[in-house]
């Protein structure tokens, strides 16, 4: 099989979002919808002393778009209003359908190593599903399957590998999402389908995808001529491997909403301030 190669590297700009939570985002929702149909990717981490008290997300609203937060270490308090509330530990998932609107909070708490890291995926919803019901699913850390392989060891959170599947399975992009670590002198070959959008977020170490030598902390997008993608390395390295089938539809991303039409998010932000986004 063809290996893929890489078509660029993003270098994550440090952004403040919610209550001045610092992050690392590598990718943002834009019309231009490069990434079909991954919207947004950012790295979350409270580990500074410069960064003051731990503030974290607020309650705000989102429309139109699935959230995935895989939590590294320490853990986020939530509740939203379909009446869910929790706590996602070290190695849990929060999954949530945001359809056709839902008002949550999202509040960091420190682990017992006294950090805080976790990544957050937006993964657009098709125009038939955005005014959808909304859903939400948290995953516990011990449902998530750990395939030892050739060097690898891989946390699949979403898609399948070897007949196994993620615990992740009604995202309507139906994505692969898996934590990879690479030992040192390990290889890693992963057949992707022709077509899907490809990206590589290294946290850990440094590798060679393809052909290019990639370290941490950085984002890697894959072009579309290859069956497979290759990762090397030779002092070991970590990453999530993401990929799915774009929608290719247009988008207008406009703040939490991500919707097909200026009018729609202009009904979105009517709705909120006359107090009906929530049905």
């Amino acid at each position: 099989m063809t290996t893929r190669t890489i078509s660029h590297i993003i270098e994550p700009q440090l952004v403040i979002e919610g209550a001045g939570v610092l992050l690392r985002r590598s990718i943002s929702p834009r019309a231009s919808n490069e990434y079909d149909p991954f919207l947004l990717f950012d790295h979350f981490a409270f580990n500074n002393p410069l960064e003051g008290p731990i503030r974290g997300f607020p309650t705000h609203p989102h429309r139109g778009i699935e959230t995935v937060t895989y939590m590294l270490d320490g853990s986020v308090n939530h509740r939203d209003s379909l009446g869910n509330a929790g706590t996602i530990g070290a190695g849990d998932v929060q999954w949530m359908t945001a359809g056709r609107g839902i008002l949550h909070e999202e509040m960091p708490r420190r682990g017992a190593s006294g950090n805080i890291y976790g990544l957050q995926l937006w993964v657009n919803l098709p125009a038939a599903q955005k005014m959808s019901q909304p859903r939400y699913r948290e995953v516990k850390s011990s449902t998530i399957p750990i395939i030892e392989k050739d060097g690898a060891s891989i946390r699949l959170v979403a898609g399948e590998l070897e007949g196994i599947r993620g615990p992740v399975t009604e995202i309507t992009a139906a994505p692969l999402y898996m934590d990879v670590k690479l030992a040192p002198a390990s290889r890693f070959i992963f057949p992707i389908p022709t077509g899907h959008t490809t990206l590589a977020y290294v946290f850990e170490g440094a590798g060679e995808f393809g052909s290019q030598a990639v370290e941490s902390v950085s984002m890697v997008v894959f072009n579309d001529d290859g069956a497979q993608i290759e990762v090397r390395s030779d002092t070991g390295v970590q990453f999530m491997l993401i990929s799915g089938a774009p929608f290719k539809e247009p988008i207008v991303p406009y703040g939490p909403f991500v919707m097909n039409t200026v009018e729609e998010i202009q009904q979105a932000i009517t709705e909120l301030q006359n107090g009906t986004f929530v049905k």
